[in-house]
């Protein structure tokens, strides 16, 4: 005969995965749905005029990375292709150490301020995300365009004779991106940094440290879970980003998710826009699992 807690245990695991349908429903269908239908539209035939035709092919994942030649039919690299997710990676990676060299005296900064005076810093790095995407990537091209603030003001101030090109270009790219996943890397850090006990500071400043011995020897291993999961969460979005690079960049210099609409859009050509988003999904796993495997064998106390 069953005993009472074994009943109480029983039901109360019941009624949790009851409590968890809902939830379990909406991944499977809101989320595993959708991109089991765009890993299906991958291998098949594209239509003459977008959408796509019943038959089976790999012509999408095949040309992910290589391309035929139209006049002799020989294989090569696709070059277009590459230097699109080659400068993905590259300005996503520039990005999150910008964010990270910005970021990080910031949420330092806040941390050491009075408890008081703490909400009201943070307040400020949250405001941005109250604005729109769209808005805000407006706001960086008015600023650095070529009849802008900043070519304005250098003009007057007599440094330059002409405008500089900033606009349309992979650093302001990289600009509109730093400003946009910027609040992304300071808050994990900030959260890191609230729980960190400053005496620990002060103890290796007894010790005759440096100031660079210090931040390298006692805060960074302390703070690293906020560093990763800021840089984790920079990467990945901006891996990804299509607003700021399509405004900021002109249509110029495109990055994955520009090729990947182009493709749904003006390329009528769903089967690669299809690949490609799946290509897309597997870098970021890839960043996402590198990152658990960094968190999980680097886990630290704090002090």
């Amino acid at each position: 005969m069953e005993s009472i807690p074994d009943t109480i245990a029983r039901r109360t695991a019941r009624n949790r995965w009851l409590l968890l349908i809902p939830a379990l429903a909406i991944l499977l269908f809101a989320a595993s749905g959708p991109l089991l239908i765009t890993l299906v539209y991958s291998v098949l035939t594209p239509g003459d005029y977008g959408g796509v035709e019943w038959q089976f092919s790999l012509d999408a994942w095949f040309n992910v990375f290589m391309q035929r030649d139209i006049f002799d039919d020989t294989l090569g690299w696709s070059d277009a292709h590459l230097s699109i997710f080659w400068r993905s990676v590259k300005l996503s990676a520039l990005t999150t150490l910008a964010c990270l060299a910005f970021g990080f005296p910031t949420a330092y900064f806040i941390a050491t301020r009075p408890k008081k005076q703490r909400d009201l810093w943070m307040l400020l790095i949250i405001i941005p995300f109250w604005t729109n995407l769209l808005i805000r990537t407006f706001a960086i091209l008015e600023l650095i365009r070529n009849e802008g603030t900043v070519n304005t003001v250098l003009i007057a101030l007599g440094l330059i004779d002409e405008p500089i090109q900033m606009l349309f270009t992979e650093f302001s790219i990289l600009l509109g991106m730093v400003y946009v996943y910027l609040p992304l890397m300071v808050l994990p850090i900030y959260a890191s940094m609230e729980r960190f006990d400053f005496r620990l500071v002060e103890a290796g400043y007894d010790l005759y440290a440096t100031r660079f011995r210090v931040l390298r020897k006692v805060i960074l291993p302390l703070v690293k879970p906020g560093v990763i999961a800021g840089s984790i969460l920079v990467f990945v979005p901006s891996l990804g980003a299509y607003v700021t690079p399509r405004v900021m960049g002109g249509g110029n210099q495109l990055m994955i998710g520009n090729l990947i609409e182009l493709q749904f859009g003006q390329g009528r050509n769903w089967p690669l826009g299809a690949a490609l988003s799946i290509t897309l999904l597997a870098i970021v796993m890839v960043a996402l699992l590198a990152y658990v495997r960094v968190a999980g064998n680097e886990e630290t106390p704090h002090g």
